[in-house]
């Protein structure tokens, strides 16, 4: 794996990780809260492996990526184009997303709204933008189980509490909701190294905070072949937010992880990686 940096036509730097040959179908791998793109660093060698040209940025507000100021650059719509502008840049004119958690909600929005561009999408325990209100409306739960949404509204609040004591409770919330022993020490170190640079966190927690400035992405029609995995112990995203959102797909399939969590791609790295080449093949 190399650690690379893309000056995109969006305007931002995104660092990321590479593997495989240049010259590979392109593969996107998009994180999600709070981690980055190292949280692929069991499926990227797989992909290369088989010839993939596998691409972990770190998305915009993470790492060593840019962190523009204020809340509108993380809209959705804003976050899609840097994916659309890392594929120009990699002269790839169509290519495979892999997204979990926020990075499955970039992925949900590029077929949506750019169909022409992704071959195929694979989605992790992250739910279709445009499905959740009308979800959470008829499962309450979902909204009790969201919680945290709202309390990242708040101004300041958030980033104090989760950077204090060497941001002891942001790694506990990724300990606590994932299979024992799952998440190594190390990744956890790199993570904290991450959310340490200068104006990381308050970026991160924009993701969230600019989902009042942004609609929510069209729930038009997917026609490209999209594979879901899915962790049914997930403590905060309800498994029909996954019926929901396939139920756009035309050619969509389900793939159930019982014994696993939000953290799917840590607890059943193997299992995940057997369905990625199934799923991209």
């Amino acid at each position: 794996m190399r650690t690379r940096h893309f000056h995109l036509s969006t305007g931002v730097q995104l660092e990321g990780l590479d593997a495989g040959p240049e010259g590979g179908e392109l593969v996107v791998l998009l994180h999600g809260f709070p981690e980055s793109g190292d949280a692929w660093r069991r499926q990227l060698p797989v992909l290369a492996s088989a010839g993939l040209h596998a691409v972990a940025p770190h998305q915009r507000g993470y790492a060593g990526s840019s962190k523009p100021p204020g809340v509108a650059p993380y809209r959705l719509s804003a976050l899609a184009q840097d994916v659309l502008a890392l594929a120009d840049e990699l002269q790839a004119e169509q290519f495979t997303v892999v997204g979990h958690d926020w990075g499955a909600a970039v992925g949900w929005h590029l077929p949506t709204l750019h169909p022409d561009r992704l071959r195929r999408l694979v989605v992790l325990n992250g739910p279709h933008a445009g499905t959740v209100g009308p979800h959470a409306m008829r499962h309450p739960m979902q909204y009790v189980r969201g919680w945290y949404i709202g309390a990242f509204q708040l101004p300041m609040v958030p980033e104090w509490m989760l950077g204090a004591n060497g941001f002891a409770l942001l790694k506990r919330a990724i300990q606590s909701t994932a299979r024992p022993g799952s998440i190594p020490d190390d990744l956890l170190e790199r993570y904290e190294q991450q959310w340490s640079h200068p104006g990381a966190l308050t970026a991160m927690l924009n993701w969230y905070r600019a989902l009042a400035f942004d609609l929510p992405t069209p729930t038009l029609r997917i026609g490209l072949p999209v594979t879901v995995l899915w962790g049914e112990r997930d403590p905060a995203l309800d498994r029909g937010l996954a019926d929901a959102a396939l139920a756009l797909c035309s050619d969509g399939k389900l793939v159930s992880l019982p014994e696993a969590t939000h953290w799917l791609h840590h607890e059943e790295p193997e299992a995940v990686n057997r369905v990625l080449m199934e799923a991209i093949g």
